[in-house]
């Protein structure tokens, strides 16, 4: 156990703990995706009006897009060795960038409990103990997986990636035994609104990972290269969430009334009884286990982000992890006993919503790393607010504000829709215009100023892990990466 327990958290992790190599990424998303949220994800599609035929390929060209965006932040990790979102304090300025954090623990919170939900259903018929033991049961033992750290993920993660594909491709043998393909793919009438909702469902999965990918690739070599990182995270992704989704389509499609009544139950069943239907249970919560840690994790790390910015906190102990995980535990445990019973009709407007706050910040990270700085930061400077990035960076806030609001006329909730929806036939593309419109105002804005930026990047002073858990060190040493 002492050497799966990770002891770097938001600090750099040095050159001599680097591991690895691009293809972890694969397994690790993959496995993350295999999983019934994306498969209820994917049937919501039709759930809400879509065709099958159209919803798959919306899913598909959703999963590509989203993907590409989250497969771009994770090819950060190896260069920069740094959780995701302490690097947006460059952006953000070093407590500025609690504004975007407080949005994503939010997220990671709502994710715990949508995951929990399903998972608990799963765990309490696996162990007859009834579905709330099944989530309290659950909880614990996602807090003890992210308290573990970073190696354990990826082991779990290739783990429920074998076991999880073997569990689809039996799933959909049976579920093509029952169904007529060529009947349910006949409709071909395109439906632009339920086209463009498909879409946004599977671009908002997979830009949800963005504020966290990279904390999974930050412990590769720094030779890696980002073209792999990119490749292989894309990959993985999209496979494993297109397969999910597919599935969750065509059982919406066919199933109706029997699946929306209980989708743990359905998809079990339709495997069989038995062994069988006890094995489904264990992949139904092994595959929500492996995404629920990494919502875990990447909660920790975005809330210690939050509060070390005003302490000057560099780094942080396993135990301080602990606390931190259980928490976050505690809060999306309660979030989804209260939750439980209306959780299907309230899953597609949390993905929607959250996407209008993640796209501007995707937006600016990324023209940030890749346009302006160049992959050049002074990561010292990060746990700084008198250093080169500040305390608040003011023109990245306001961009960020700026893309939030040029999202809402084009927004499509249950609790709210824009004024221009209607002219555009009821489509929502609010997460087209939260990418593009920060992008661009960030580009023209950030690149009239670069003085902050350094001409290589700045590496902290290694020092061992565990030790400087208080302030840091102020101690730095140069690199050229």
């Amino acid at each position: 156990m002492a050497g799966l327990l990770e002891q770097r958290s938001i600090d750099v992790v040095p050159d001599n703990e680097r591991h690895g190599t691009a293809f972890s990424q694969f397994t690790l998303w993959l496995g993350a995706n295999l999983q019934i949220t994306a498969v209820v994800t994917g049937a919501l599609a039709v759930v809400f009006g879509g065709g099958p035929f159209w919803s798959v390929i919306g899913l598909a060209l959703g999963n590509l897009l989203g993907g590409a965006v989250m497969a771009l932040h994770s090819a950060q990790g190896p260069r920069l060795g740094l959780p995701q979102m302490i690097q947006s304090r460059a952006q953000f300025g070093v407590k500025g960038a609690v504004v975007p954090l407080a949005l994503v623990i939010v997220m990671y919170v709502g994710f715990f409990a949508s995951g929990s939900v399903l998972a608990g259903q799963a765990v309490g018929e696996l162990t007859h103990l009834g579905e709330t033991p099944g989530i309290v049961i659950f909880a614990l033992v996602t807090a003890l997986m992210a308290a573990i750290g970073y190696r354990v993920i990826h082991m779990l993660g290739r783990v429920a990636g074998v076991i999880c594909a073997v569990a689809f491709v039996y799933l959909g043998i049976r579920l093509l035994d029952r169904i007529d393909l060529g009947a349910v793919l006949a409709d071909r009438a395109f439906d632009l609104p339920m086209f463009l909702l498909a879409v946004s469902l599977a671009a908002s999965w997979q830009l949800a990972f963005g504020p966290y990918v990279a904390d999974y690739s930050r412990y590769l070599p720094r030779t890696t290269s980002a073209r792999a990182t990119f490749w292989w995270t894309l990959s993985g992704s999209a496979l494993g969430s297109q397969w999910s989704m597919v599935f969750g389509v065509l059982v919406a499609a066919t199933a109706g009334d029997a699946f929306l009544a209980g989708q743990v139950g359905y998809v079990v069943a339709l495997g069989g009884t038995g062994l069988i239907a006890s094995f489904l249970y264990f992949v139904i919560a092994l595959g929500k286990l492996t995404i629920n840690v990494l919502n875990t994790y990447g909660g920790f790390m975005s809330l210690v982000t939050s509060i070390s910015g005003f302490r000057g906190q560099r780094s942080l102990s396993p135990r301080g992890r602990a606390l931190y995980i259980t928490g976050i535990m505690l809060v999306g445990t309660v979030v989804a006993l209260l939750g439980k019973d209306s959780f299907l009709a309230s899953f597609k407007d949390f993905l929607l919503f959250l996407l209008t706050f993640f796209t501007p910040w995707s937006a600016i990270n990324l023209v940030d790393y890749y346009l302006i700085s160049r992959e050049r930061y002074d990561i010292p400077a990060l746990a700084d607010p008198r250093g080169r990035y500040g305390a608040w960076r003011w023109d990245a806030l306001a961009v960020y504000g700026i893309g939030l609001v040029a999202q809402l006329p084009f927004l499509v909730t249950h609790f709210y829709t824009g004024p221009l929806v209607g002219p555009l036939g009821g489509a929502d593309i609010s997460w087209v215009v939260g990418l593009v419109v920060p992008a661009l105002l960030y580009w023209l804005l950030a690149r009239r100023d670069t003085t902050h930026i350094p001409e290589h990047t700045i590496l902290p002073a290694q020092v061992p892990a565990g030790e400087n858990n208080g302030a840091g060190t102020t101690g730095t040493a140069t690199a050229r990466t």
